[in-house]
């Protein structure tokens, strides 16, 4: 029989999973009225970053090369193993990168689940010491992640109509690059939620107008035992799972294509993490 979650609040009801997965209680009031939600404050806001047309989207100075590699650097030698050894990480399907390489000759577009503020790295891990670029929500670059945010390969999203046109460029830049691009589908993070939120089209939108794969991949949970038990009290350890990569049909319709891919990456995730039943669809139309 499995086990009813619905205890854990509305964001949980008909959430069921297969046996032997587990589920970590929630940490923080979810709602479940709206799975868009930002849950994770902003730290330390003190700027006033105008997201317009007149802001570098995609910093192409030398200065920036060099702070983007040496973040990157320290992110492999340092923060991986500390990843490792505070979630106890583990990658699973991760061959499934090297076997379908060849598509990912003119770009690939990896998405996972947002659900610690550390699940860049994990994602950053499975994709083999990758580099990526990521857009992502503004207004945190306002805080005191900001400069890491962006040196780590993050484009700010922005909010006002006159800075799409220069957004868009620079992810023309990136593609006609043959770079790898992540996106976070969910757009925000609930910490260590289990179910799986509804997606937002525009990464499926993106995927199919470069005609480049989508690689799904999945964080779920493990209980924290051992002797890590005695550090990161009271957060679960984390495996992460790769799926097999979603190939955009560029024959189909441009209204179609994107809903598909969405649906089948959705659906993909489910399956890796063992979730039977979840209480979000794929997408919110």
């Amino acid at each position: 029989m499995l086990k009813d979650y619905s205890a854990f609040g509305p964001a949980y009801q008909n959430f069921k999973v297969k046996e032997g997965v587990y589920v970590p209680e929630p940490d923080a009031d979810f709602s479940g009225e709206n799975p868009f939600t930002r849950m994770a404050p902003i730290r330390g806001k003190h700027k006033d970053i105008k997201f317009d047309e007149t802001y570098t989207y995609l910093d192409k100075s030398l200065k920036f090369r060099i702070i983007h590699f040496l973040v990157y650097l320290i992110t492999w030698t340092v923060a991986f193993p500390v990843n490792r050894i505070r979630y106890g990480l583990k990658i699973e399907g991760r061959e499934k990168i090297a076997r379908n390489r060849k598509l990912f000759a003119n770009g690939v577009m990896t998405i996972c689940n947002h659900v610690n503020r550390w699940d860049m790295l994990c994602v950053l891990q499975a994709m083999r010491h990758r580099m990526a670029w990521i857009p992502m929500y503004s207004q945190p670059f306002n805080g005191n992640d900001g400069f890491i945010m962006k040196a780590i390969g993050g484009i700010a999203i922005p909010e006002d109509y006159g800075g799409l046109t220069k957004f868009a460029q620079a992810l023309d830049d990136l593609h006609r690059a043959k770079q790898w691009i992540h996106i976070f589908p969910e757009s925000c993070s609930w910490k260590f939620y289990a179910p799986l939120r509804p997606f937002k089209i525009g990464a499926f939108n993106m995927a199919y107008r470069y005609s480049i794969p989508v690689i799904p991949m999945m964080i779920s949970f493990r209980p924290r035992t051992g002797w890590r038990r005695l550090i990161s009290k009271g957060e679960p350890l984390i495996t992460i799972h790769v799926g097999d990569p979603i190939v955009p049909n560029p024959n189909a319709s441009r209204k179609e294509e994107p809903t598909r891919m969405r649906d089948a990456a959705h659906k993909a995730m489910l399956d890796m993490a063992g979730i039977v039943s979840n209480p979000w669809p794929s997408g919110i139309d």
